[in-house]
């Protein structure tokens, strides 16, 4: 996938104002739009345009947009980093699929902001959003917000309070973009799985003529940790064993997320992708009767370097009684 450059697309400077990017983009628009346009490529020019307008007028992605743009090149190969929009808060779903024509974006739209776009179609947010608003309403409730967070892992299992700080924006009275920046003390269940949504009442938008105020809603996502890797509430690590572990068995002591290790019993016998599971040791439920996940334990071989002569002199003797019988590639 390839980084977009909406800046070069719309031809404004990153300085541009609101009323710039506006400018461009209606000039840019009647020149592309398939309707009018004698232009071979119009049609593809036309989506590009509508993409690039979607982001870049829209304060609150832009700043997420130029957060995560300022070391890229546009057309060189791109993947976001993980959790890359972690502590943007956006104002209802925070993106969309479609510009309005019923046309899909780009596979570096949906990569960047489809989430954001789905999650509001789904009625995970933005319940009180405009959609929903009569025009002849005294009143209407607030538009909910919605910001990802990352967490340690050790957090799910033991629940904590946390100081969450969320960027946001908005535009000056010369159309400029303002950040904006907010920190609020969150308290983070005990079980919570990567996903799951943390509902804050009465933190997004103003309500409008005495309406409630919408609510914020904290996706949660887990900081990588080199040592596990988690799916739902089930929690994998891997474990190194010397060989004489993994042929004769062994006990062997086995770090845990909340920080203590337990000893855990390693048959004998040990065979590649073999995987030990350790029951209710991963993601605990939400209450007393819920098991919750599983801690997953994958066996791996950790060969001693031959670098002493005692060394070198045990695998000699492994290699003189053992290697007549013992082929590895046998069964490749």
């Amino acid at each position: 996938m390839e980084f977009k450059d909406y800046y070069k697309t719309l031809g404004v400077e990153k300085t541009a104002t609101a009323e710039e990017v506006k400018k461009a983009y209606r000039r840019l628009a009647r020149k592309f739009h398939p309707d009018v346009s004698k232009e071979p490529d119009a049609a593809a020019r036309m989506s590009e345009l509508n993409e690039a307008n979607a982001v870049i007028s829209d304060p609150e992605k832009r700043t997420a947009y130029d957060g995560l743009g300022q070391q890229q090149q546009a057309g060189r190969e791109f993947r976001p980093p993980p959790n890359w929009d972690a502590g943007y808060e956006f104002t209802g779903g925070g993106g969309s699929t479609s510009g309005g024509s019923g046309q899909d974006y780009s596979d570096f739209f949906e990569e960047l902001f489809g989430r954001q776009a789905r999650a509001a179609r789904s009625g995970g947010m933005g319940g009180g959003g405009a959609g929903a608003r009569r025009a002849e309403a005294a009143s209407f409730r607030g538009e909910d917000h919605h910001a990802k967070i990352e967490l340690d892992l050790l957090d799910a299992y033991q629940g904590a309070e946390r100081a969450i700080t969320l960027r946001g924006a908005h535009l000056d009275a010369q159309g400029r973009v303002v950040n904006d920046e907010r920190t609020l003390n969150v308290s983070i269940p005990k079980g919570v799985r990567e996903g799951q949504q943390i509902r804050l009442a009465g933190q997004g938008s103003a309500g409008y003529g005495g309406g409630a105020n919408g609510d914020l809603f904290l996706e949660v996502s887990f900081r990588p940790d080199p040592r596990f890797r988690v799916q739902g509430r089930d929690v994998t690590q891997s474990v190194l064993l010397a060989p004489w572990e993994a042929a004769l068995g062994a006990q062997v002591e086995v770090p845990m997320p909340a920080g203590s290790a337990i000893e855990v019993t390693v048959p004998g016998g040990w065979k590649k992708g073999k995987k030990l599971r350790l029951k209710g040791r991963g993601i605990p439920g939400r209450t007393d009767s819920d098991a919750g996940g599983d801690m997953y334990l994958e066996l791996d071989i950790a060969l001693p370097a031959a670098d002493t002569p005692k060394a070198r002199e045990i695998y000699e003797t492994m290699q003189r009684e053992l290697g007549t019988s013992f082929n590895p590639r046998a069964n490749a």
